[in-house]
């Protein structure tokens, strides 16, 4: 299945690159996330709780950046296993600079398994879009509290 999801911060680029990778941003950005580590540099350990429609359960799983092109670009690999199935995703996020700030486009490939699997492809995309959707929003709170507190 893929996905693609643009969203626009008022934010510069520079400021943008740096906190979408803070793993504090992450933590708190991620719909349902029950916790989020860093396991190295560039990997963490998450684990979060889904449910949307019939998508419900716990997921633990493993989210790495890898190929960053500061502060242009970078992938993310993504591997969650839950009661409901398995989730493989690569996630490549683009971060231009335009009039209003950074827009970020992330396009991705997502594989599922298990009861994930047979709800849908349709059921899925739009139980995905609305976590990205979520993801963005959430980072984009974040990111001005955090870019306020540094500017006073």
């Amino acid at each position: 299945m893929k996905l693609e999801h643009t969203y626009t911060f008022d934010i510069p680029r520079d400021i943008v690159w740096k906190l979408i990778q803070d793993e504090e941003v992450l933590r708190k950005s991620i719909p349902g996330c029950k916790s989020f580590s860093r396991m190295e540099e560039g990997i963490y350990r998450a684990e979060m709780g889904i449910s949307v429609g019939p998508v419900k359960g716990l997921f633990t799983g493993q989210v790495q950046q890898v190929d960053q092109q500061q502060p242009a670009s970078y992938r993310l690999l993504v591997h969650g296993k839950g009661l409901p199935g398995e989730i493989d995703a690569v996630a490549d996020m683009q971060l231009d600079e335009v009039e209003q700030g950074t827009l970020l486009t992330c396009k991705t490939d997502v594989q599922v398994t298990g009861v994930l699997a047979s709800v849908g492809q349709r059921v899925m995309g739009g139980v995905a879009k609305m976590i990205v959707g979520q993801f963005f929003k959430a980072a984009d709170k974040e990111m001005k509290l955090l870019a306020a507190s540094h500017s006073e």
